[in-house]
This record gives C-alpha cells, structure tokens and sequence, in this order.
C-alpha cells in the first residue's frame, strides 16, 4: 500500500516561498481529525520580514493608477478561475461538500471582480468638498492608510480570506496576513494565485500559524499601520486593542457572514483610508490671494 505524501505549504513574503525561519511545523487537520497537510508555524522574525517586504512595496502600489490597481486585481480573478478545480478539492479536504465548494470558489471570482470595479469609484464617493466660513476651497481626499495586519476568519477558508484582502489592497495598502489556523488550505494556494498574477511581489504576504502567538508582535510592531481581525476570540481582540493603544494603532473587528451580501461592504475600503483635508485660496476680486 503506498503512503501518500502529505503537502507542506510555505510562507509567501515578498513574492517569495520560503519556510518559516522558526522550522517549526503543524498538522492541519480535517473534520475526522485526519492529517491533510503540514503547514509552517510562522514566528516573530516572519511577522517582521513579511512587514518590510510590504513597506518596500507600498508607496509604489498606493502611487499606481485606479485604472491599473483594477487591471491588476481582475488579473488574479483569471488566475483563481483557471484553478477552481484546485480550491475545490482544498475546501473539500477541509470538510464540507462538493456543491458547497463550488459554491465558495464562484464567489471568491465574483467577489475578486467586484472589488476591481471598486478601485476608481470608492475615492469620488467617499471624498468631498466641504463648507466652510472663509474665501477658500476645502477639499478632503484619501491615501492608502499603509501597511496593514490581517487575521483571517477562523469559520471561512477562502471566501472569508478574499473578502479582507482585497478591501484593503484596493485602496492603496499593502498587507500581512496571517492565515485561519483551523482552515489554512486555500490561503497558501490563493498566494501561489496572487504570485503568478501581475500583483508586485510585497502587496499581498500569507503567514500560517497560531494568532494567539503573533497577535503581540502584529499589534506592537510600529510599522503596521492598522490591524484587520475577523475572529470571534473577543480575550484575542482585547489584546490587539491593548498593544495597540502604545503605538496608536487602529484596531478594526468584523464578524460578517462573509459568504453574505454584507461581506463585501465597501464601506471596509474607507476604513482603511486616511482623510487628507487640502485648503485652497479663492482669488479675491482685485486678484490678489486671501490669507490663510
């Protein structure tokens, strides 16, 4: 009787696959508690290496044009499209039907193109021109809020995945994702997607492990801008919000029904903008400028 041979999945930072600096490894395991796979135990130096990665990358991605972020994220709907077959079989693994995955793979393309049609609208819908009470223009913009930690959902295996990547890359940002411990499959899978589409190695980087381990260096590391969690470990979330508050950090908690309508809100992009407020002079009369 031949053995099969369980796959390792790798760590995806900066374009790469490396396995975890620790060596460190875990069993995924399926509903009957059987191995399927042997995912990385990402560490601490992980977190960190995966945080410059993005950095390096972020000022160029939030710079590209709307037109061309879109370009490029409908690009990975094509790429997921030619592998549904694969995700199928990696959702199957993880315990739930067939139809189901199916399912699940349509939407996460269909959710990929909606997001892609987002990336030139959400910034004239959610930026203004305000009022004010002198001779000047005022006029609130966004920007890219910059690199952002995401803890994937614990209860969806990709479709929860996409829906918080991509709100956030769609803006501007780039991202550290650590991966649902329990349902890890179609994360290192969806990198493998993102690495042979056109998204710059750096954007989009997928640890695997435990966020009971890394939810300190994710919260406390000063250049992680904003945090992401999607979890339901309410002991968890009061730690990101406590480590956070030293550095001031924003915290960001969804427990959506992410296979839902109200898992593609797009009111998640606007929350990982900054407002940037621009005052302008009006020209008097005479034509000479009025004073701030």
């Amino acid at each position: 009787m031949r053995l099969e041979i369980l796959k390792t999945y790798k760590l995806f930072i900066g374009g790469q696959f490396p396995r975890t600096e620790s060596g460190r490894y875990y069993p995924a395991l399926n509903k009957k508690g059987e191995v399927i796979a042997n995912m990385c135990l990402s560490s601490r130096k992980d977190v960190k290496n995966a945080v410059v990665s993005a950095r390096k990358v972020q000022l160029a991605w939030g710079e590209k044009t709307a037109f061309n972020r879109s370009q490029i994220i409908y690009r990975i709907a094509e790429m997921l499209e030619g592998r549904r077959d694969q995700f199928i079989s990696e959702l199957v693994k993880q315990g739930i039907s067939k139809n189901k995955a199916e399912e699940e793979v349509n939407l996460a393309v269909d959710r990929i193109v909606y997001y892609a049609g987002w990336c030139d609208k959400f910034a004239p819908i959610f930026s203004s021109v305000n009022p004010v009470a002198s001779s000047h223009f005022n006029f609130s913009a966004l920007e890219p809020m910059g690199v952002v930690g995401i803890f994937a959902s614990e209860t969806s295996s990709l479709i929860g995945l996409i829906s918080l990547i991509l709100p956030v890359i769609v803006g501007g940002n780039t991202c550290v994702v650590l991966a649902s411990e329990s349902l890890p499959l179609c994360a290192v899978t969806l990198a493998e997607v993102i690495n042979t589409s056109d998204v710059p190695g750096g954007v989009v980087n997928i640890l695997t492990g435990k966020a009971g381990e890394l939810a300190s260096t994710f919260a406390s590391h000063m250049d992680i801008n904003a945090l992401f969690y999607a979890g339901s470990d309410e002991a968890l979330l009061s730690e990101l919000q406590q480590k956070a508050n030293s550095n001031l950090k924003r915290v960001y908690s969804y427990t959506y029904d992410w296979g839902s309508e109200k898992g593609q809100d797009v009111y998640i992009i606007n929350d990982f903008q900054e407002v940037k407020t621009t005052w302008h002079p009006i020209e008097n009369v005479g034509g000479a400028s009025s004073n701030y």
